[in-house]
């Protein structure tokens, strides 16, 4: 049986008992897709604020639509979601999504530290002015990320790999209590990808709760939690115990050999085709 997915509950209500803070993300029967498709049935998880989430599985497997349907950009198809206590894009400055694809960014001649700024708009409008603290929260995003001598140049002349750590920036400055990536390493190098990972890590540190829709089985065990999908729920709960080769052969077909305790290749099993590049 997969690790059980019934995990967060409710907080206590025994005499003397704290009153604790809703679960950053709370899902019960919860199907997701788009119309009347429906992509993955059944979901149950809690997600507390502090902690990392990893969704990991194939192109197709439901990690996109899940992410999509917490931000509030699809609608659920059955069950109940509670994100922040409340129902999806009840607070939007409360949560920041980074999707997988930008299409406005790459045609307008937009500059850098703008699409950063547009972090900040879900707290005062389209129209309202930005604040010191605001501008603050954006120099900050903006330096973390390495892009401060990129500020002042268009959108559409920066390359793949400059845009999203552009856009990992944007999320960052919102200064969020829900953080959503989709695929957040995309394009980016090595370098990049320690600073975007470091600075993920100190937003759940801060008590920030993280999602992170990924591929990569070395990012995802370094996650409090991981759910493996597969337009099904394969398994979800601690990382260590959900990555292991038997869940991963479920999820892709694959299986991972070990080295002190971590996941250092990936591989097809033999008589499931030919040997697969590390994940």
């Amino acid at each position: 049986m997969p690790p059980n997915a019934n995990c967060g509950g409710s907080p206590s209500t025994e005499a003397g008992a704290a009153i604790t803070a809703p679960a950053a993300i709370l899902a019960r029967a919860l199907s997701v897709g788009y119309g009347r498709e429906t992509i993955v049935a059944g979901l149950d998880f809690a997600l507390q604020p502090g902690e990392k989430l990893a969704l990991v599985g194939s192109n197709g497997s439901g990690k996109s639509t899940l992410l999509k349907t917490i931000a509030g950009l699809l609608r659920p198809l059955s069950g109940s979601l509670s994100v922040l206590g409340s129902a999806p894009l009840s607070a939007p400055a409360r949560v920041a999504y980074l999707g997988q694809f930008h299409p406005a960014g790459m045609s307008l001649p937009i500059r850098a530290i703008d699409i950063v700024r547009m972090a900040r708009f879900a707290r005062h409008g389209l129209f309202g002015r930005l604040d010191e603290a605001d501008e603050k929260a954006v120099l900050e995003a903006i330096e973390a990320m390495g892009v401060s001598d990129l500020a002042d140049l268009p959108l559409n002349r920066l390359s793949g790999g400059q845009k999203q750590r552009v856009f990992i920036a944007q999320a960052l400055a919102r200064k969020a209590d829900l953080l959503l990536f989709d695929e957040p390493a995309s394009s980016l190098d090595a370098p990049s990808i320690e600073t975007y990972r470091r600075l993920a890590g100190e937003a759940a540190a801060a008590g920030a709760a993280v999602v992170i829709a990924t591929h990569d089985i070395d990012e995802a065990s370094a996650c409090d939690k991981t759910m493996l999908l597969a337009q099904r729920v394969v398994a979800y709960g601690p990382s260590e115990e959900v990555l292991t080769p038997e869940y991963l052969l479920s999820t892709f077909g694959i299986v991972g050999r070990y080295q002190e305790g971590r996941i250092v290749a990936i591989g097809r099993e033999h008589g499931c085709g030919d040997e697969a590049e590390p994940l």
